[in-house]
This record gives C-alpha cells, structure tokens and sequence, in this order.
C-alpha cells in the first residue's frame, strides 16, 4: 500500500485529490495537511512514501516543506503541485528536493499513476511544463562550463542514460533505448545521482540540460 500525505491549504482541493487516490486499491491518503508546517510534522510522525505538496500555501510553503520533509523523512517522494505559470518556482523547488511537479489540474488516471511511478522513484514531470520548465531553468542560470565538470567523470553508458533521463524517459522506456535491462538502468542511475550530487531524477534532468546532453543526437 502506498501512503500519501496531500497538504493543500484548500480544503476542497485536498478532498478531491483524496477522492480520487482512494480510488486506487493501492493507494492510501494517510494524511492531510493545511499548510507546510503541518505536512512536515505529519511525514515526521507517520510513514509516508509520497508527500503532494502544493505550492503555494500559508505557514511555511509547499518549497520550504519540501526542504524538512528531505531532513526529517528522506524515504518520502515529494511532489509539487504547480498552477501553470509557476515556472520561476521550480529551481528553489529542485534545491529543496522536489522529485516532481503535477499540475493542479491533472486528471485522476494521470495523478493516480504519478502517485505509483514516485513512489517507485520514477521521474513524476507533467507533460505540459516539463520542457517548459526545464528551457526556462536553462534560459536563466545555464552554466554549461559547471555542468560538464560534474559530468566528466560518467561513463559513455551513464552519459547517454543521463541524456534520455533528461528527455523525460522512464527506466523501461531507458533500457529499450539502450539494450540494457531495467535493472542495469537503475544501478546506472543510482551511480549518476552519487557522482554528479544530484538529490534526484529531476536535478539530473536540469543538469543534463545544462551540460548539453540534450543537443546530442
């Protein structure tokens, strides 16, 4: 069973989304949480494996929650809940230890299957901003020199599953691509994110943005 914490400081919003992952046969909201003081405190005191965390919200915001969630329950996923249009967020979301944004108006089989891919560690990127998000992150603090030194010690394996990690592929999706087996990619994975300090699969997505990955061919 999948355990999840929703923290929205909009009562109706935190019963939808309750109303829809209760749906799942594997899925259970174990929390709820008003603001990010709450939903802290809630991943602190219960096991929590996915925390979906709105941006936007009184106290201490979705960002700054996300930031004592990695300290006080580091085996929690935490994924972001944007409005379009809050891109400039992203960047202090990624530095607090965001694994992923969904939009607000993500549909039910969609959020379902967001809530299962985190809480096996896959990338949670909503179709609509991931490369929206991720050009306007290049666009505004692109340091390709800073990227390519923390990349240069990759194997030609572990730069081209960076590469397809950064176009958004899954595990699955990877290892077709590659020949490899889904295994193999995690481990590779697993290795990237300890080689390049990078907390997650969506600051290895923005640095291979940043070291160039994404022009290969």
């Amino acid at each position: 069973m999948i355990r999840v914490l929703v923290a929205d400081d909009e009562a109706l919003m935190r019963a939808g989304i309750r109303l829809i992952l209760e749906n799942a046969e594997d899925i259970e909201v174990a929390a709820e949480a008003g603001d990010g003081r709450e939903a802290a405190a809630a991943c602190r005191a219960q096991d929590i494996d996915v925390a979906l965390l709105d941006i936007q919200m009184p106290s201490r915001d979705g960002i700054a929650a996300a930031e004592d969630i990695a300290r006080l329950s580091p085996r929690t996923c935490v994924v972001m809940l944007t409005a379009f249009g809050e891109e400039a967020s992203v960047t202090r979301a990624l530095r607090a230890g965001a694994s992923g944004f969904l939009l607000k108006d993500t549909g039910p089989a969609e959020l379902i299957r967001a809530v299962r891919l985190a809480a096996k560690g896959e990338p949670v990127l909503a179709p609509r901003i991931t490369r929206q998000l991720l050009e306007r992150h290049v666009r505004s603090g692109r340091d390709t020199e800073a990227a390519l030194r923390r990349v240069e010690e990759l194997t030609p394996t572990e730069r081209d599953v960076l590469r397809l990690l950064g176009r958004g592929l899954s595990n699955a999706e990877i290892a077709d691509q590659l020949y490899l087996s889904a295994g193999t990619v995690k481990a590779h994975i697993s290795r990237i994110l300890t080689r390049t300090g990078c907390a997650n699969r969506v600051q290895a997505a923005v640095l291979a943005h940043d070291a160039g990955l994404l022009d290969d061919r």
